[in-house]
């Protein structure tokens, strides 16, 4: 693929805090954010409270969607249950205009980071993840006697039950099943955190007030916001890691 721009991708579990960190982005720096056209995806699940359809994703049935993987132009990935597609021609057609920008889940953005048809793209790859490199470490230590895919999954768990009750209030059933197989999906995603180029450990998920209860973003959510804006500028940025492929295993 020819492209004068280039593809940014900013992955992690749900609820990591990669949303806010967007529009935290656009809020405090404008002008970076302006240069980045966000990448839509086709999605069978229905919108979340305050998505919008051909902002957030395209949502379309499951059938429709599922139709698509006779389609070569798309790439169809099952991402927690839910079907998600990719238009490469539209991507294509994006990054001829200048910086196209994907916003989500890690399967979709290793397909970003590895897919044929998108050989010779410049990339900048970011995965914002719920814990360091360090705290994992300590982690797998025997001697903490932790399960760390349970101990990442309840994490999750209890960032997703924040996020949706600011969402919903009470929760119904379904909202509880969804947060499980969001939560029980999470270690996976974390396991994805190698390929990419960049990793910014964030403690502050979509269920913090430290994105937006101020002016500015504070703890971490602000330490994150600072590191991205510092890699889309191509300048050193402090608290950003390198993970091995072994260090989830």
């Amino acid at each position: 693929m020819s492209a004068s721009g280039r593809l940014v991708i900013l992955s992690g579990p749900s609820c990591a805090g990669k949303s806010p960190l967007d529009k935290a982005l656009a809020r405090l720096y404008p002008a970076l954010h302006a240069r980045l056209r966000k990448l839509v995806l086709h999605n069978s699940r229905a919108p979340r409270p305050g998505e919008r359809d051909g902002v957030d994703y395209h949502f379309r049935p499951r059938q429709q969607v599922e139709a698509l993987r006779s389609n070569p132009r798309y790439a169809v990935l099952d991402v927690r249950g839910d079907l998600q597609a990719l238009d490469l021609e539209a991507l294509a057609k994006q990054l001829e205009g200048g910086d196209a920008f994907f916003e989500g889940n890690p399967f979709v953005g290793r397909v970003l980071l590895t897919h044929p048809s998108l050989a010779g793209v410049r990339r900048l790859s970011v995965f914002l993840a719920p814990l360091s490199r360090e705290e994992i470490l300590e982690l797998k230590n025997p001697a903490r006697r932790v399960a760390l895919p349970d101990f990442v999954t309840d994490i999750m768990r209890r960032k997703l039950l924040r996020r949706t009750r600011k969402q919903k209030g009470e929760l119904a059933l379904p909202d509880l099943e969804n947060i499980e197989k969001r939560a029980g999906s999470a270690y996976q995603e974390l396991k994805e955190a190698h390929a990419f180029e960049h990793v910014i450990p964030n403690h502050d998920g979509e269920d913090s007030e430290n994105w937006d209860a101020f002016y500015w973003p504070l703890g971490d959510a602000r330490r994150a916001l600072q590191a991205f804006a510092a890699l889309l500028e191509g300048r050193p940025a402090a608290g950003v890691e390198k993970w091995e492929r072994d260090l989830a295993p």
